[in-house]
């Protein structure tokens, strides 16, 4: 579907979106943090099946949990070619979180997710709110369970970002997202 997509553009469009949309509508407070130290790590998996993205999934994985967190605290697998079809990606997930489970890294390590198409269940593929969850391109997010509980211990009222990305999307609108120039990132994948 994507295949004329080389990793260099994959990586561009993802770190722009993550610049202005992440951050820069402060989506997720603790992502300047991590990006501003260079600690984010984008791999892109070449990955044709679910098979072949899970190993490199492992492979990450493994990586992000023996590399020291000054130099990779989190990593974005971005995978264009496989799982561009939301409902399928959702199910992998599943997959995704039984093999953290077996290689012994959950409580460690999590996955959160992000897709071009991603869609909260009870909402229209086209609600605004959507889109605090919209990439690029299908992303695996590899996050370090203890980075994670010291953002949130030193954010006052974390379990609030939610509610408060809802409101932020609600005001921005369809208008405001596309006037930060990733609808043209976002046409192209359908």
């Amino acid at each position: 579907m994507n295949a004329s997509v080389s990793n260099e553009e994959a990586i561009v469009a993802t770190r722009l979106w993550l610049e202005r949309a992440v951050i820069g509508l402060n989506l997720c407070p603790f992502a300047k943090g991590v990006h501003v130290k260079n600690q984010i790590r984008y791999a892109v998996s070449a990955a044709q099946t679910p098979d072949d993205l899970l190993r490199d999934v492992l492979r990450e994985l493994e990586l992000l949990a023996e590399t020291p967190r000054d130099k990779i605290d989190t990593t974005l697998l971005i995978h264009p070619q496989v799982l561009t079809d939301f409902l399928d990606y959702n199910d992998f997930l599943q997959v995704v979180d039984a093999a953290l489970e077996e290689v012994d890294l959950a409580g460690e390590l999590q996955v959160a997710s992000m897709h071009p198409h991603y869609q909260f269940a009870d909402t229209e593929p086209d609600d605004i709110t959507n889109f605090t969850n919209r990439s690029p391109y299908p992303t695996l997010h590899l996050l370090r369970e203890a980075s994670i509980d010291e953002a949130v211990a030193a954010f006052p009222e974390a379990e609030m970002i939610f509610e408060k990305n809802i409101e932020t999307m609600r005001k921005l609108g369809r208008e405001g997202w596309d006037a930060l120039g990733l609808a043209t990132v976002q046409k192209h994948k359908k």
